[in-house]
């Protein structure tokens, strides 16, 4: 028997029917960006992870992460799923594999008579301490974010940027530097950079980035001496390092520091006038998406017969996949990208 086209049982789902991607023989959407009945989430940002479904499966980490964001909104019934770990969902056999994206992040892998599609979710495959890494999956659709889908981007190693980070310290002692970052997942791979690097003096953080570090802790991952900068006299952090939300960043908050150095940790930053919009003295370039470079690689070790390309320059990446002989299309889903 022919195994189904992979666009005959995965569908886009329009916003008002619930969003994200409809699996119809298995009766559940992925990522739905609004309330739905059955939800499978892929990682735990507020673009892939809403409020008020009524069944959620997902990793431990990523429930773990939508509880800490959402309370009672997290879903009525929550299913934890270890990586690896198949489960019939209807007609359809789910199984999450690392996305190497955040704590958590799974790819979907999705299997119903001989037909094979993957949802990437978000992923990235540089190596990072706070979670697992991508795992490639043979398949006959594979559907990819697309985030920094475009020649320019290509983010550099990461113990370049965090380099930096300690050469401004030693120039500018009598500074501090503030890092506006992410409070989910980009706070926490910079805090265990930084250590890695031999970084171990304690590190502040904004009152919104210190929940979520516990958690991490809770989940294993080691972070060091953390010290609430909210509760902590401006002249004491001179000489250090602050980590902080991108919108406080522009806020009186950042005016109780002495002298502060403003940094910005982000794949944005390899555009020069993205840095100097924010008024950014210290651009960083630190993603946790794949770059060009990693996004071409993974459609070679994935393999797809089919490429559905969401969120992000999808266009871009469509049309290097028909020169590579790969029958690409970009999907146009609506509500994702921005992660905070």
């Amino acid at each position: 028997m022919t195994a189904p086209a992979p666009d005959s049982w995965v569908t886009p789902c329009p916003p008002d029917q619930g969003g994200g991607l409809w699996v119809a023989p298995g009766g559940f959407h992925i990522d739905p960006t609004r309330p739905v009945g059955r939800a499978v989430i892929t990682h735990g940002h507020s673009d892939h992870a809403r409020p008020g479904h009524a069944h959620v499966l997902a990793t431990p980490g990523t429930l773990a992460i939508m509880q800490a964001r959402l309370g009672e909104g997290a879903g009525l019934h929550r299913q934890p799923l270890a990586y690896r770990q198949p489960i019939r969902i209807g007609e359809v056999t789910v199984t999450l594999v690392p996305a190497g994206h955040v704590l958590g992040s799974a790819q979907v892998v999705l299997d119903w008579r001989g037909s094979r599609v993957v949802i990437s979710g978000d992923y990235k495959r540089r190596p990072d301490p706070t979670c697992e890494p991508f795992e490639p999956v043979p398949c006959d659709a594979f559907v990819t974010e697309a985030t920094f889908g475009l020649p320019v981007f290509r983010h550099p190693p990461v113990e370049g940027e965090i380099a930096k980070v300690l050469h401004a310290l030693s120039l500018f002692p009598e500074r501090t530097i503030v890092i506006g970052c992410y409070a989910l997942g980009k706070c926490q791979r910079l805090i265990t950079e930084l250590r890695r690097a031999g970084y171990d003096h304690p590190l502040y953080l904004h009152g919104a980035h210190l929940p979520l570090c516990e958690l991490y802790r809770g989940q294993g991952v080691e972070l060091g001496e953390l010290r609430p900068a909210t509760a902590t006299d401006g002249a004491a952090m001179r000489g250090g390092i602050v980590l902080a939300p991108p919108s406080a960043m522009a806020d009186k908050w950042l005016r109780r520091l002495v002298d502060p150095l403003p940094a910005y940790a982000s794949g944005w930053m390899r555009v020069r006038a993205r840095a100097r919009q924010h008024g950014v003295e210290l651009p960083l370039i630190v993603s946790d998406h794949a770059d060009w470079d990693e996004l071409c690689q993974t459609v070679r070790d994935v393999a797809p017969g089919e490429l559905w390309v969401t969120h992000g320059s999808e266009e871009a990446l469509v049309h290097w996949a028909g020169t590579q002989g790969v029958k690409a299309r970009p999907l146009h889903l609506v509500g994702f990208g921005e992660e905070e």
